[in-house]
């Protein structure tokens, strides 16, 4: 950013030019003679000499003041910075990854369909620090809390069901996301559980995560996901290879509310992948925080070159109108 502190003084460059305007006006119009004693004086003039140079030492000296003018209005330039202030929200994103997630009433299937939505979801977040865990029969962290997104998106990818021991341990999943949350400071901490069953392993009940997600002020929004009746899901057979089962989907939406209102969250189904990226657009507006921009610019002074410039052009017009374009009295 470019600025003069004293723009007023840049005023003066009018009268300048006005000065040299009527000067100029004045030597056009001016006549005389001159006598000479001798010639001689005349030839060491340099006569020859081009019928503009002349006027060197007049610019020089226009150009000079006109330097000086523009130092006296003080040109600056600066830096603009912004000072973001904010209080950010940290997330754990909870993805059930167990073999019934490969059901196909979500396209192309539940467990891509949720990859593919969360992904959208980070990659929307601004100053808000994620982590990634997931779950089957155990819980692990794929991401611990980070601000860098792209890792977390690229970790998110990397989910696969099969990853470990089958299962629907998702009181271990939300206890593993609390535990996360546990030393953060963060004014809101906040847990988006994504599961298509019940528990029905894990050392810990969703019920007792849950309490533990409320002691710690973590709210908990839980996503059902699956249709409603029966779904296909693709079955490895040893003989007959990949074939496809029809079971029942068995989504415990009663406990996954009484989570969801026990911690100040939500509950919410998912039935297709419409509805559930429509979900994750919901909660992505609910925890939104408001960001305060303090912007400001720091300027640095720039007429010390416009001085010097100056000066010099005078001290230049000085040496040469004296000297090489020197001018009979």
């Amino acid at each position: 950013m470019f600025r003069f502190e004293d723009p007023w003084a840049l005023l003066l460059l009018g009268l300048v030019l006005a000065a040299y305007v009527v000067r100029w006006r004045v030597e056009t119009r001016r006549t005389g003679t001159l006598r000479y004693a001798a010639v001689d004086a005349v030839r060491a003039t340099q006569i020859g000499a081009s019928r503009w140079a002349h006027r060197i030492p007049g610019i020089l000296r226009a150009c000079g003041i006109a330097a000086l003018v523009v130092a006296l209005a003080r040109p600056q330039t600066g830096i603009s910075s912004e000072n973001v202030t904010t209080e950010g929200v940290d997330i754990v994103v909870v993805l059930d990854i167990s073999s019934s997630m490969l059901a196909e009433d979500l396209t192309p299937n539940r467990l891509e369909a949720a990859k593919t939505v969360a992904a959208e979801f980070v990659a929307g977040r601004r100053n808000d620090r994620i982590a990634l865990v997931a779950f089957a029969g155990e819980a692990f962290t794929q991401a611990p809390l980070t601000l860098d997104y792209s890792v977390v998106t690229t970790l998110l990818g990397e989910l696969q069901s099969g990853m470990i021991a089958d299962g629907t341990a998702v009181g271990m999943g939300l206890a593993t996301a609390v535990k996360r949350l546990q030393a953060s400071s963060a004014a809101s901490k906040v847990v988006i559980l994504l599961t298509d069953g019940r528990s029905n392993v894990g050392e810990i009940g969703l019920i007792t995560a849950g309490q533990m997600a409320q002691a710690l002020g973590v709210r908990v929004y839980t996503i059902g996901a699956g249709a409603r009746g029966t779904a296909r899901v693709p079955v490895d057979d040893p003989f007959r290879g990949r074939v496809y089962a029809t079971m029942q989907v068995d989504v415990d939406e009663a406990t996954l509310q009484q989570i969801a209102e026990l911690t100040g969250g939500r509950y919410f189904r998912a039935t297709d992948t419409e509805s559930l990226r429509s979900i994750w657009d919901e909660i992505d507006q609910l925890e939104r925080t408001e960001i305060e921009v303090e912007n400001f610019t720091q300027y640095a002074e720039r007429f010390p070159f416009a001085l010097g410039l100056g000066l010099l052009l005078l001290v230049t017009e000085l040496v040469v109108s004296q000297t090489v374009l020197r001018r009979l009295p």
